[in-house]
């Protein structure tokens, strides 16, 4: 696993003396290209409170439908990925991305467990994070929000789920004692308020966590340079940005985090390849499974991204993405997801 630690923490903390807060993994300086990418791998073919009665109204079930998929409709949230059953499992896919990212943990946060009482989950999607945190950790109460009701009814007993808009005013009764968010790129349009608002509702010894992904896709060499994937990324994050929803949001966690307040702000950078172009076969694995959860929904992304964005038809998208898919597979181009893990605590 290719990571990057956090540099700035590290100098800072060699001016004053203190040892720096350790990375959650231990790094390797580089991703190595395999030497022979086409070695016969056929895994990448051809792309072929529980819920809370106050919250929870028929308006909520009604998803919007666009292009054949389903959408959150909850409020004027207009978030720009389904919510429909295939979506549900590449979230859950995406889950075991992040286990094998951070070698079967559920975050990097040094929290004391035993003082970890009460932990918020927002994004929750399917509620697999807290369902998992909540399994482990049976003495703490998990709350998991998201704006659609697509989680299970039978979880664990110290497990609720709510219907909410993490955009909007918190009105939480007491503070948390962890809040942890992933994969929220695309979902505000003013981070900076909303870490604020984890700061105002974290208890003073708390941590926040936040992990994301950044866009576009990054290359360590020139293969990605001119391609149809790189050309993409660059869309993709220009439509983003034109819906004020910026995917490059993960370069601001760590300063709005300290600027909010957190202290010993942590922050590692991790590699997801785009297919199995690496030669470590740990990295190879990523890049498989990292290859499938980006596939899976690219032609719906794209299509509302680029056409609310844009401007873009669903066939001016799907005649561009012919090559884009072909990029995506190709080993030769070694293209990765940045993927941004930050946690930092609430001076006690």
């Amino acid at each position: 696993m290719s990571l990057t630690p956090d540099v700035e923490a590290a100098a800072a903390a060699a001016e004053t003396g203190d040892t720096p807060p350790a990375p959650p993994a231990p790094a390797a300086t580089q991703i190595i290209v395999a030497d022979d990418p086409d070695d016969g791998d056929s895994a990448i073919g051809e792309e072929q409170d529980f819920v809370s009665t106050t919250s929870i109204t028929s308006s909520i079930y009604k998803f919007r439908e666009e292009n054949g998929r389903t959408y959150n409709a909850y409020g004027d949230r207009t978030y720009w990925l389904p919510n429909d059953e295939d979506e549900k499992s590449r979230l859950d896919l995406q889950h075991h991305l992040f286990q094998l990212t951070l070698g079967g943990k559920l975050f990097t946060a040094p929290i004391d467990p035993k003082k970890t009482l009460r932990v918020l989950d927002v994004g929750t999607g399917t509620g697999i994070w807290a369902i998992d945190y909540a399994d482990e950790h049976p003495q703490a109460e998990v709350l998991g929000v998201d704006v659609s009701p697509i989680q299970p009814s039978f979880v664990p007993p110290n497990v609720r789920f709510e219907v909410d808009d993490a955009e909007k005013p918190w009105s939480y009764a007491k503070e948390f004692d962890f809040i942890f968010s992933r994969m929220m790129t695309g979902s505000f349009g003013n981070w900076r308020a909303y870490i604020q608002e984890c700061f105002d509702h974290t208890n003073p010894g708390g941590y926040l966590e936040v992990e994301d992904i950044l866009s576009p896709p990054q290359c360590q060499d020139d293969t990605l340079k001119g391609t149809a994937l790189e050309k993409w990324g660059n869309l993709f994050l220009e439509s983003s940005i034109k819906l004020g929803v910026p995917l490059d949001s993960a370069l601001s966690i760590k300063k709005n985090m300290e600027e909010a307040g957190y202290v010993d702000v942590v922050q590692v950078i991790y590699e997801w390849p785009m297919n199995k172009w690496p030669a470590d076969k740990n990295m190879k694995t990523i890049g498989l499974w990292s290859h499938e959860a980006t596939t899976a929904t690219l032609s719906d992304m794209t299509t509302a991204l680029f056409g609310r964005g844009l401007g873009w038809t669903p066939e001016e998208v799907e005649v561009f993405l012919v090559d884009v898919r072909k990029d995506m597979k190709n080993p030769r181009i070694h293209a990765y997801w940045p993927i941004y893990v930050v946690h930092g605590k609430k001076p006690e």
